[in-house]
């Protein structure tokens, strides 16, 4: 048994968790060496009771095999939190999810990602909000994050298609049990827009206690959260609780006083949370050096203190009758250091994010935040498959 297949298999074994896997494997190594101790063993690691060590120690692994041959039937991978591709955002956090199961795909840029939640009873007012926040930041390349509920997760999903943008759906239960059922033809469109996501087996149905630990999965995959409608006590108030836990930002859309899906988000307002009426105020807290202006139109970056800036020196090729020359140019730009290294990388030639990544020697939670910002400023840009060249206007 691989160390992937110990970790899908204590995943399938209720109540084990990120924080007991970690004491199992503080005290036996691996993944595979867990389920070789009798349950005296277990139950003298922290945390493990006499029900979850006699769980590990007759787990049936007939069950895992269908479970692995199910995935490949579905075209499901298995991300565990060892794996390099696991997301950065989400393996930060306090208790991450033992294992991802996904359809689709999680792409590096997906770290400049919003979460939008609210209420599965939303007014119409919060359904359009919700779509066109989503539409609008999507347009800007961020990948909107929700829960695929009814209500403003649908909207928020469904704002960021018609942007033809990416969107991660976060389910409450397994990926072969789609909840609510009259979302499975979106859950497919997302799947190839980018990512239907669970922590839970396949088979696992949509139960009431899964849900928070699905809102900390959207929080966590996000670099802030956007409460659009809330109920007192609703689950989008515990994504927010637990967005602040994890030191992402939350933004509250004020509503009607004498709404009751107003309550929260106005009282997440009176708390400190940021109040958003507009994308702009998104971008002003997030701080990317990016504007949308009114009504979701790009309009160009304020410029950034001299401090914050320095002069960087780069090399553009010109392209002439098929002939490429060669020539060294001094430009003065306000770029910050990522942004140097990644515009003095890039020429004609198109290139893919882990290839910036490696050539540049940047972390990606630095890479992708760089290129959002000169795509944004027209020096350079997107090609189809996600690879970047600079573009010729700033040449």
């Amino acid at each position: 048994m691989t160390e992937q297949e110990a970790l899908v298999a204590l995943n399938m074994i209720p109540d084990v968790g990120s924080l007991r896997l970690k004491n199992l494997l503080e005290a036996f190594g691996s993944a595979p060496r867990i389920f070789l101790n009798s349950p005296e063993k277990l139950k003298q690691v922290e945390k493990i009771g006499s029900k979850i060590a006699n769980a590990i120690n007759t787990f049936p692994f007939e069950n895992l095999k269908k479970e692995l041959e199910l995935a490949k039937k579905l075209k499901v991978r298995i991300l565990t939190v060892n794996d390099d591709n696991y997301p950065q955002n989400l393996k930060n956090i306090f208790d991450p999810p033992i294992c991802l199961y996904v359809k689709g795909d999680i792409l590096p840029q997906d770290e400049i990602s919003l979460g939008i939640v609210g209420s599965r009873r939303a007014s119409f007012y919060g359904l359009q909000v919700a779509e066109k926040f989503a539409y609008s930041l999507a347009q800007l390349k961020f990948t909107i994050v929700s829960g695929l509920a009814r209500g403003v997760d649908t909207s928020a999903h469904k704002g960021a298609l018609k942007a033809k943008g990416r969107t991660l759906a976060i389910l409450g239960s397994g990926l072969n049990c789609i909840y609510p059922e009259e979302n499975f033809k979106l859950a497919e469109e997302i799947s190839h827009a980018g990512a239907v996501i669970s922590e839970f087996p396949l088979n696992f149905g949509p139960q009431p206690r899964n849900f928070p630990r699905r809102n900390r999965v959207i929080s966590g995959l996000s670099m802030g959260v956007i409460v659009v409608e809330a109920a007192k006590n609703s689950g989008a108030l515990i994504t927010a609780d637990f967005a602040l836990e994890q030191g992402r930002e939350v933004f509250a859309v004020p509503g009607k006083v004498d709404s009751a899906t107003s309550f929260g988000t106005n009282q997440l307002i009176k708390q400190g949370a940021k109040l958003t009426d507009s994308v702009e105020d998104i971008l002003e807290e997030l701080d990317l050096g990016l504007s949308s202006g009114r009504g979701g139109s790009r309009t160009a970056p304020t410029e950034q203190p001299a401090s914050a800036t320095q002069s960087v020196s780069v090399s553009c090729c010109i392209q002439k009758e098929g002939v490429v020359e060669k020539q060294i140019v001094e430009k003065t730009a306000s770029f910050s250091e990522e942004e140097g290294l990644i515009y003095n990388l890039l020429d004609d030639k198109p290139r893919f994010v882990d290839e910036v990544v490696e050539q540049t020697k940047l972390a990606v939670h630095r890479v992708m935040p760089a290129l959002l910002k000169l795509e944004m400023r027209n020096f350079i840009k997107q090609l189809p498959g996600k690879k970047y060249i600079r573009t010729e206007i700033n040449t």
